[in-house]
């Protein structure tokens, strides 16, 4: 069976440190033929930009070749195909499957039945694994070093898949970790679980100001419509943590700002202008770790 990335946790700390180090020499020369005669499917059951168009940028960047949908109102999943048939077709035409799928699960269950490697590009509120690895890559950046960080994550802990994915991988880097939501976005517990088995000091609080004052990164998410089924408690929750310019004051010198992408009011705009916000830095960083991703896999580098 075909390697893939569907859990964060399918990679060790030291093929995350390989990744990282791939991707500096595609930063170096992005434009490679590393993915000539390659072809790539890119499967969205579920509405993406970044994501969806840094793994195309990859793809093309490195000399292959994509297919795919970006609507799943285009596949044959509206005519009552399943998921089983769909992957089973799709293998037959590629060489790696990048797929996103609301439903939790769906990303394994393809990776046990696909003839090639897939990449889970989100599935529902459970990992996005390339989003952690584009994470890492980011803080390393900004930091110069993925140990002994303080790590703040404001907003949605609950379905906020980024944010699960970054804690499991970040947890073999000693971090501390300040989690600032409000109680009904809390952390599932697993992760808490995982975090206390694993000797993790970590804070839950809902006051922001206290815990920015400590941060080396701190990591905003959207409260995530999509995810609740009472438009109530969304409307409860959406505008309970608003990053403002005048909140930077204090912090420290090193702190970087990082978003998962897409913010709707989250991130006041005013704080663009700060060399503290990395998030549009951040997005260019995922092209060159999904190219490091994409030819890992696929044993080429």
């Amino acid at each position: 069976m075909s390697r893939s990335l569907v859990s964060i946790t399918d990679f060790s700390k030291e093929e995350y440190l390989n990744i990282i180090e791939i991707a500096k020499e595609f930063e170096l020369q992005p434009v490679q033929d590393v993915l000539k005669g390659k072809v790539i499917a890119t499967l969205f059951f579920e509405p993406s930009t970044r994501t969806r168009l840094s793994f195309e940028s990859a793809v093309y960047r490195s000399g292959g070749n994509v297919i795919g949908f970006s609507d799943s109102s285009t596949s044959s999943s509206t005519k009552g195909e399943t998921l089983n048939d769909t992957i089973l077709t799709v293998s037959n035409y590629c060489d790696l499957i990048v797929m996103r799928h609301p439903i939790e699960g769906a990303a394994k269950f393809a990776s046990e039945i696909a003839s090639v490697p897939i990449i889970n590009a989100g599935d529902g509120s459970n990992q996005h694994p390339s989003q952690t690895l584009l994470d890492m890559y980011s803080i390393l950046k900004t930091q110069g070093t993925l140990d002994n960080l303080a790590i703040v994550f404001v907003g949605d802990m609950k379905y906020g898949r980024t944010v699960h994915s970054l804690v499991m991988a970040m947890s073999h880097f000693s971090p501390r970790f300040f989690f600032v939501s409000p109680v009904e976005l809390k952390l599932p517990d697993e992760y808490k679980l995982y975090l206390d088995n694993h000797n993790i000091p970590y804070i839950e609080t809902t006051d922001f100001g206290m815990a920015i004052r400590e941060a080396d990164i701190v990591y905003m998410t959207r409260v995530q419509r999509e995810r609740f089924s009472d438009p109530i408690e969304y409307e409860k929750t959406k505008n309970a943590y608003i990053l403002k310019y005048s909140m930077l004051s204090g912090t420290k010198s090193n702190m970087k700002i990082m978003h998962p992408l897409p913010r709707v009011n989250e991130i006041s705009r005013c704080v663009d202008k700060s060399d503290k916000a990395y998030y549009f830095e951040q997005t260019k960083n995922g092209v060159f770790v999904r190219q490091a991703i994409i030819s890992n896999l696929l044993g080429l580098k």
